[in-house]
């Protein structure tokens, strides 16, 4: 029987300067890092960090354009609840939730799955809410060329819920539209579908 072998890829000389450092901050806070629970933190903390902000290393426009396909549909196109997490840039601690994204073609669609993709490849960054909302709706206009797209998301930020003022039920609801989105009756319809379970 084989044994179980993990096998993981980062760069090496990033894993060690950001090890280095995070040995040194959590010897800053008052640890000992030679204890056995401590002593393979800085390591893995190391390469959580990279994969947490591994979208720098993905280009979101690349990942629309890779799947792009021509059909004449003018309806909406509506992928809801995508799963968010991403790191607030401010204290450097986990926001998450969901992504709403719409669009209206223009003579060309996308992959489905793309959809989520450019949201993780956007997400996975060092963000604030509001600028990986528009992100997300500026990729989508700039690869499609649609007749509008949407994008709404809803997170809970752990920068208010761990420290500061230490709200554990609020939420934060950002928005950002183009084109048809922009009417009230298209917009509407949009808010109706994302709010409403489909039976």
């Amino acid at each position: 029987m084989r044994s179980y072998e993990k096998i993981e890829q980062y760069d090496t000389e990033t894993t060690e300067l950001l090890a280095q450092n995070y040995k040194k901050i959590i010897g800053d806070l008052g640890e000992d890092v030679t204890r056995e629970g401590l002593e393979k933190t800085p390591e893995r903390v190391a390469k959580a960090m990279q994969y947490l902000t591994h979208g720098y290393e993905l280009d979101p426009l690349k990942i629309l354009k890779s799947a792009l396909f021509s059909e004449d549909h003018k309806q909406m196109i509506v992928v809801k609840d995508i799963e968010v997490y991403s790191m607030c840039e401010h204290h450097m601690l986990p926001f998450f939730g969901k992504a709403h994204v719409a669009y209206i073609p223009n003579g060309k669609i996308v992959g489905l799955s793309k959809i989520p993709r450019i949201v993780d490849a956007f997400a996975r960054r060092m963000q604030v809410q509001e600028r990986l909302t528009d992100q997300i709706k500026n990729c989508i206009q700039e690869a499609l060329n649609p007749l509008g797209v949407a994008v709404v998301i809803e997170a809970q930020h752990m920068c208010m819920q761990m420290r500061g003022i230490q709200k554990q039920n609020s939420v934060t609801t950002t928005s950002s539209f183009t084109g048809a989105f922009e009417k009230d009756k298209t917009r509407k319809e949009f808010i109706s579908l994302v709010s409403n379970k489909l039976s």
